[in-house]
């Protein structure tokens, strides 16, 4: 038999089956620290920029029952009241005019000039009696209070639990954080709080 001859393969044929590897690619540290800094100046900026508008709380105690339970978490709108008028019956967070630090969260029943009376049970504003289904039971106090300018009445839902302008008196405006609008933790009780208007029961 013949035998076949055998080809050795050319430098060339042998480049071609050589696997090409791209060369390394230097890393930029320069360009990733700059991409660091700017993810951290954006997270701080939208950090400043979401605390602008908004608060977050923590409901302590039962003065809100039935409406916020202990332990909930509120999203408060910090600009309601600078695009916006408070109305009665708004719930709103404020900081204690006794107890420097501490926030509290209370409905507004009472606007500057309005005269407030409790009695029997029942809450007028202006001589018109309130319709509140909102309220754990009727209050079991009695008292009377004109609201001067600058000042705001507010109650506890949970009107003979609660700490508020029938104990401490009046509240002043520059107090006020913002309008609690939403519970957001526990998941559960994630809901839109509702805001009674007051002036529609009369």
């Amino acid at each position: 038999m013949e035998d076949l001859p055998t080809e050795n393969p050319t430098s060339t044929q042998q480049e071609e089956f050589q696997v090409q590897t791209p060369p390394e690619e230097k890393v930029k540290w320069g360009q990733v620290l700059l991409d660091i800094i700017e993810t951290v100046v954006l997270a701080v900026v939208l950090f400043l920029g979401i605390n602008a508008v908004s608060a977050r709380v923590r409901v302590d105690g039962s003065s809100m029952i039935p409406t916020l339970q202990n332990g909930e978490f509120v999203l408060v709108n910090r600009m309601a009241y600078r695009l916006g008028q408070m109305q009665r019956g708004d719930i709103i967070v404020f900081r204690s005019i006794n107890e420097p630090g501490l926030d509290l969260i209370k409905r507004i029943i009472g606007l500057p000039g309005d005269e407030v009376v409790v009695q029997s049970g029942e809450v007028m504003i202006n001589g018109q009696k309130l319709s509140e289904p909102y309220i754990a039971a009727p209050p079991r106090y009695d008292g009377a209070w004109r609201v001067p300018e600058g000042n705001l009445f507010v109650l506890g839902d949970n009107r003979n639990d609660s700490s508020d302008s029938h104990q401490w008196g009046l509240l002043p405006l520059e107090n006020v954080i913002g309008k609690a609008i939403l519970i957001y933790w526990p998941p559960p009780e994630w809901n839109l709080i509702q805001h009674f208007d007051l002036l529609s029961a009369f």
